[in-house]
């Protein structure tokens, strides 16, 4: 039996909970999770949760029946309980999107939320098949079309958290234009990157940040691209909150995904995620070995030239705040006619169109 949340405009607009449907309505559906095939995996994610979080925070190390129950508490705040999905992920043992969702979650239940105050949009890609894991409001876009769909949730009711998760190829590849565009108008919503260096779903191509003369499937030869600078790229779009984090290292992860989330206008977090099926090379260890932390090395992340000088490090891999501005305004807090209320609180009936149509007829 599929047991899912719909997100609809109505949702979004009035602020319902969400619809949890069966074959009856009135009683608790028990869901047992098909057999966990990753459980050895699970397993080792566990420890890096637990040398990272508090000892009640990490998850479980079993997988008991999920019980659903159709009617939640109205304005509950999100928890553990209500993240809960009847479907485990079916991501590869290894991946890095375990310590990605385990931040995530981590996240919001520490800033407690009220559940029918979020959104998240998914894209396509590994990183994309976080909706049927998390159960929250969602909606699942197209490839490289996540962020749009993101403004335009934003623009219709500002009240809303509007999460991001997306992967490198569907945020710096397909949906490269929405990126750039989302950023120059500070739009109120924050952007997870899963960042592989790879297309991992379709088995391991070159993607935009893929190292130059990486061998991969589609270049067999090895890579002839130059990649992209995700970091300079928001820096030279005006991005006003840019990180980034490493999904081995959850505790410093999670911090990072709540203070994109309480920033007032656009929010980026590029994660280093190691895929440990199709990319051998950007591995935990690899990471461990190169990255640190640029507010332990006292790092104030103000000034966007030093910032842009950070984004060379090769060496060495920054992982952090780079930049944020302390004085941002939001694109809904700079239009007039949002001052009041959001649009889904507004009437057409209070709209005259008289004036500009009288031209015409």
């Amino acid at each position: 039996m599929s047991i899912k949340r719909l997100l609809t405009p109505a949702l979004i607009g009035k602020g319902q909970m969400p619809t949890i449907f069966s074959s009856d309505q009135h009683q608790q559906k028990t869901v047992t999770p098909a057999q966990d095939w990753q459980k050895a995996e699970r397993t080792e994610m566990n420890e890096v949760a637990a040398a990272t979080l508090p000892d009640n925070s990490a998850p479980a190390t079993d997988s008991p029946p999920v019980v659903i129950d159709p009617k939640p508490e109205k304005h509950a705040y999100i928890n553990r309980a209500s993240l809960e999905s009847p479907y485990f992920p079916t991501w590869c043992p290894g991946c890095g999107n375990f310590g990605v969702w385990t931040a995530l979650k981590n996240a919001l239940v520490e800033l407690q939320i009220p559940e029918q105050e979020l959104v998240i949009v998914y894209g396509v890609g590994c990183s994309g098949n976080m909706a049927d894991f998390n159960r929250v409001y969602g909606f699942h876009a197209l490839h490289g079309r996540a962020i749009s769909n993101a403004v335009a949730i934003k623009a219709a009711n500002h009240r809303l958290k509007v999460i991001v998760v997306a992967g490198d190829g569907d945020t710096y590849g397909e949906g490269l234009n929405h990126f750039i565009s989302a950023m120059r108008g500070n739009h109120d919503i924050t952007l997870l990157v899963h960042d592989n260096q790879v297309y991992g779903l379709t088995t391991g191509q070159t993607a935009p940040t893929t190292d130059k003369g990486t061998k991969t499937k589609s270049t067999p030869f090895g890579s002839p691209e130059v990649p992209i600078n995700p970091i300079g790229m928001a820096l030279t779009a005006d991005a006003t909150f840019i990180a980034r984090g490493f999904a081995g290292n959850i505790r410093h992860l999670t911090e990072m995904i709540k203070r994109a989330i309480l920033h007032p206008g656009f929010s980026l977090v590029d994660m280093f995620q190691p895929c440990f099926t199709f990319n051998k090379v950007n591995t935990y260890h690899y990471f461990r070995e190169r990255i640190y932390d640029l507010q332990q090395n006292e790092f104030e992340a103000n000034h966007k030239v030093l910032a842009w000088e950070k984004t060379f490090d090769h060496e060495k891999l920054p992982i952090g705040i780079f930049y944020e501005d302390p004085y941002s305004v939001p694109f809904h807090a700079s239009l007039s006619q949002l001052e009041e209320k959001p649009l889904t609180e507004l009437s057409i009936a209070e709209v005259d169109m008289t004036e500009a149509i009288a031209p015409y007829v």
